[in-house]
């Protein structure tokens, strides 16, 4: 490689790619054991006439009343737009983390929070629309306990899109990606913490196991979840679409949107309200996150081991 290709090194390169892959692959196999908790979830976040009962119960509500199918309710959707995300997210980190290795610093949490925020801002740029339109669908044909919440009638993912665009306007598309950007520090603490717990888990050359990815990538994700959960919550209400907000357009508007539903949620329920569905969400994301990196970590490196690479889960 020439020096004027050096800085394309993390951005061409197949080692990089292989991690993208291996982390959308990853993520699409967790997501579809444990879709049941994503629309447990969901429900509770959108819909707030519906009580906050345990996990279970809700998901045994949902199939009674609408059937066992409705539990994957909007499964193609989500699973396509959660490919692409993490296909981008792992992408970018990972050029990030191939470019800074070639310099002198070694990596430190710090360094994986800050290309972790980065890898963020790009992912939520490039994907919003495709979580904008999956949640609809996934919420759509859903018996809701607010009266207030409109059916959608959309025929997939193409058909939501065009009558989006039609109807509300491109800019829907991007509905909720201002506390899509609050919510970057989610995957980043994420990853800086699991870097970090690997790095210190991979000590001396030591090999690490999937048991101890599991449990690095259940607490890295389990405290992501927790501190940020509330805008979570306006981020779903936000891309389902139905909130009519104060009227105000741009990034004041949508800051006075994010205070205000916040802020009714307080008044309404408390500040638990804050976290009605988060012990879904945590079940969710925590055991979804979990099995993903043990996946990704498999996948690459299996990968490495045929292409001839010495490459160890410690890096």
């Amino acid at each position: 490689m020439s020096e004027n290709g050096g800085s394309a090194v993390g951005l061409l390169s197949y080692e990089t790619l292989v991690h993208a892959v291996a982390g959308a692959m990853g993520s699409v196999t967790a997501m579809t054991v444990f879709f049941p908790l994503d629309t447990a979830k969901s429900r509770l976040q959108v819909d707030e006439q519906r009580k906050s009962n345990s996990t279970p119960v809700i998901l045994a509500e949902i199939a009674k009343e609408e059937g066992l199918q409705a539990l994957y309710r909007g499964w193609l959707p989500v699973i396509s737009s959660l490919c692409c995300s993490n296909f981008v997210y792992f992408y970018t980190f990972n050029t990030l983390k191939k470019l800074a290795a070639s310099g002198p610093e070694k990596s430190t949490p710090s360094k994986d929070l800050l290309m972790g925020v980065v890898s963020g801002v790009v992912n939520v740029i490039l994907t919003t629309p495709m979580w904008v339109v999956n949640t609809r669908l996934k919420l759509q044909g859903a018996k809701f306990r607010n009266e207030d919440l409109q059916q959608t009638q959309y025929r997939g993912i193409f058909d939501a899109f065009s009558q989006i665009i039609a109807n509300e306007g491109v800019g829907t598309l991007w509905n909720g990606t201002l506390p899509s950007l609050i919510l970057v520090l989610n995957p980043a603490v994420q990853f800086m913490i699991y870097e970090a717990m690997k790095r210190k888990a991979g000590r001396g050359g030591k090999k690490i196991s999937s048991a101890e990815i599991f449990l690095i990538g259940a607490i890295a994700k389990a405290i992501a979840t927790t501190a940020t959960y509330p805008l979570q919550t306006v981020q779903a209400i936000l891309r389902f679409g139905q909130y009519k907000g104060d009227g105000k357009g741009g990034v004041f508007g949508s800051l006075s949107n994010i205070f205000s539903l916040l802020m009714d949620r307080i008044k309404r329920y408390g500040v638990l309200g804050l976290y009605k569905g988060l012990e879904a969400k945590l079940l969710q994301t925590v055991l979804t996150a979990a099995l993903m990196f043990v996946v990704y970590e498999k996948i690459t490196a299996a990968t490495f081991k045929v292409m001839g690479l010495n490459r160890k889960l410690k890096q």
